[in-house]
């Protein structure tokens, strides 16, 4: 997510798109999530005002469209090293769809035998 600005506006629009909302009155979207730590470092990274709500509720982070300007950007890098001379044989999908307000689908897989690939340059690792 923080390989670059286009990745992490990316990150930003979708995260926005499905725990946010643009607000009207500004140019600026919402982020909710009860995740306090990821919010706060959200705002380092963009370089806002953060105060969680304490009440135990979902907490917002508004970022502005003009975050960009404040220079707290900084790309990452991660080094991988995989294999990329070889192929991966997908054995089988299966698609599990999560019903309610927010439909999504969940596709869960297994990687043998490397551990990690990379989806769009970000990289994918196996749980464990």
């Amino acid at each position: 997510m923080l390989r670059d600005l286009d990745s992490f506006n990316g990150f930003l629009d979708g995260y926005a798109d499905g725990d946010g909302y643009r607000i009207k009155r500004w140019q600026a979207r919402a982020i909710a999530s009860a995740n306090v730590p990821f919010l706060a470092e959200l705002a380092v990274v963009i370089g806002a005002r953060f105060t969680p709500v304490t009440s135990g509720k979902v907490s917002h982070l508004i970022v502005s469209d003009r975050w960009e300007r404040r220079g707290t950007f900084v790309p990452e890098t991660h080094p991988v090293h995989l294999i990329e001379s070889q192929a991966a044989t997908v054995r089988e999908v299966l698609p599990r769809t999560a019903t309610g307000a927010k439909p999504f689908t969940l596709h869960r897989y297994r990687l043998e035998p490397h551990p990690s690939f990379l989806v769009s340059g970000h990289v994918v690792r196996a749980a464990g």
